[in-house]
């Protein structure tokens, strides 16, 4: 089981990203997917999560600007980010609670990261 995360780049204040995140291998079930951002010199920090039945929950700093939302059949969660900011410079990793075909318990699987850079 993998995960590998696309859609970083380079953008200016107040531009837009679109970040993608699939999940594949032998995959019985993913359940709750997320978004996580470690910028330089801080700790990880959640961005926001959301859950196989598409409840979404969301840091306060991102609320109104970021959306996530997830195509379960591609096994695919989306971080759309909106009116970007040069303190939203950081890694993005994505994170999904997977239960793999051999397994009967769920574990934790995160992407390589992406780096999203917010010029001012």
């Amino acid at each position: 089981v993998q995960l590998q995360a696309s859609g970083g780049g380079l953008v200016q204040a107040g531009g837009s990203l679109r970040l993608s995140c699939a999940a594949s291998g032998s995959i019985f079930w993913v359940n709750t997917m997320a978004w996580y951002r470690q910028a330089p010199g801080k700790q990880r920090e959640l961005v926001a999560t959301i859950t196989d039945g598409g409840a979404t929950r969301y840091a306060d700093s991102m609320k109104g600007r970021f959306t996530i939302s997830r195509d379960n059949a591609k096994n695919t969660v989306y971080l759309q980010m909106n009116t970007l900011k040069p303190e939203d410079t950081a890694v993005y990793y994505c994170n999904a609670n997977i239960r793999p075909r051999w397994s009967t318990s769920d574990d934790d699987y995160w992407g390589q990261g992406t780096l999203v850079t917010v010029s001012s």
